[in-house]
């Protein structure tokens, strides 16, 4: 093993080299004095691809000026990265979450450098990957030179998360805040969309949420429920109240018992702090997390993902808007949908609101025009929620399902989803 040399993010940078590809920790573990680094040196690279997946930086070598400098491989479009890809200025690279692992180590994508976030190191020499386990422990295993900002301010967590300072090729000392997640207001839409989600789960239920106003508002109308328990991708601060009442104890579970699992973490200094050596909160790679029969093995799954459209027969569009237009990503959409179905009463639910564009566009379509990309077939959507209701498909004839869809969907266009369930099933539309 190389000792770690401790230089500064200037000096490290100059370790990348023209042609290289170099993957960034995910979310959270962005190391943001490397990458700042790195974007100042600029003009010494020559098509640098740069991969990683939710970025909550300004994704700033995506920018026209970067042009042959950098050049981004996306494997989730977020909000800095999305229109690079959909204006042909970065690559989109389709995968599940859970899979993305594989990627690496299986040369799909062979990584040269790693630009990774660590806390410091303990009196044995071990740093923590802290609240990004996910793909960054995997792409510290697989590059061929590994430099990581090493950061105070991460906390160190447990679950599958200590790296040796030794298997550190280069090492910056420097210390800034975390990203922080904006906390956005939950509307009367969502406090509705909440209520209906949060009837379907019950006392000892394993929950998997992820990111946005319509997770929040379920987690507030999850404070009479006993005994929840937590296998998800993702946790944000909304379910601290839970943990810290006791809802939430994980008692129920039949793996990972008395513990809340995660694959990273994304909310602010509470949640952070909460996470810092809490063995009842331990964070795991993604392609355990994610895996589907891990997830499987717990029982009464309630997976809960929102999604862009659901059409008449269930098949639903949560990654791209059409099809040359990308919005997202599958992340563990995916991975969670199969994982509720492996579990013994497990359910998975699409929420979204009715409606799109201020009102304008219904979520709820008859079909998606041709080429739109499909991220869940209708063999494995479960329920759809909206402000309007509950659409339980499982079990339901092609006419059964456009009947519960068009029952929750906005009011202002049930009347043309009614005329087109009568040119498609030949027959009046049930009064």
């Amino acid at each position: 093993m190389v000792m770690a040399k401790f230089v500064t993010a200037q000096e490290a940078v100059q370790y990348i080299h023209s042609g290289d590809r170099v993957a960034l920790a995910h979310s959270v573990g962005e190391p943001q004095a490397l990458v700042n680094a790195m974007l100042d040196n600029y003009q010494a690279y020559q098509q640098v691809e740069i991969c990683h997946m939710l970025a909550l930086g300004p994704c700033k070598y995506t920018r026209p000026e970067m042009a042959g400098h950098f050049w981004h491989n996306s494997l989730f479009a977020g909000p800095g990265s999305r229109d690079a890809v959909n204006e042909g200025r970065a690559d989109y690279t389709p995968n599940l979450f859970g899979e993305s692992p594989r990627l690496f180590y299986e040369g799909f994508l062979p990584i040269d450098v790693a630009l990774i976030t660590l806390s410091p190191p303990d009196e044995r020499g071990y740093c923590s990957y802290g609240v990004t386990v996910d793909y960054t422990k995997c792409i510290t295993e697989c590059a061929k030179l590994v430099i990581a900002q090493i950061n105070r301010y991460m906390p160190r967590t447990y679950g599958d998360t200590l790296v040796h300072i030794d298997d550190i090729d280069l090492a910056v000392e420097c210390d800034e805040p975390l990203f922080h997640r904006p906390i956005l207001p939950v509307g009367e839409i969502e406090e509705r969309i909440g209520q209906h989600c949060a009837s379907l789960i019950e006392d000892g239920a394993a929950i998997q949420l992820g990111i946005g106003t319509i997770p929040d508002a379920i987690l507030h109308f999850l404070g009479e429920k006993n005994d929840l328990g937590v296998h998800s991708e993702m946790l944000c601060d909304g379910a601290l109240g839970l943990l810290k009442a006791g809802n939430i104890n994980n008692s129920r579970k039949q793996i990972n018992k008395g513990v809340s699992v995660v694959t990273y973490l994304y909310g602010r200094d509470e949640l952070y702090e909460y996470a810092h050596l809490n063995p009842k909160l331990q964070i795991f790679p993604v392609n355990y997390v994610n895996d589907p029969r891990i997830i499987g093995q717990n029982d009464n799954v309630v997976s809960v993902n929102s999604a862009l459209s659901v059409d008449l027969i269930g098949q639903v569009a949560a990654d791209a808007i059409s099809a040359d237009k990308i919005f997202s990503g599958a992340g563990g959409f995916v991975d969670f949908v199969r994982g509720a179905s492996f579990s013994k009463g497990g359910k998975s639910i699409i929420a979204m609101p009715s409606t799109a564009m201020g009102g304008k566009a219904s979520r709820i379509v008859d079909q998606f025009e041709a080429g739109r990309p499909v991220t869940l077939s209708r063999f494995e959507t479960h329920y759809v929620v909206t402000e309007y209701g509950i659409a339980q498909l499982r079990g339901k004839t092609l006419r059964q399902r456009a009947q519960a869809l068009i029952a929750i969907a906005h009011p202002s266009f049930r009347d043309q989803l009614k005329e087109a369930y009568e040119r498609r099933f030949k027959e009046p539309y049930p009064s």
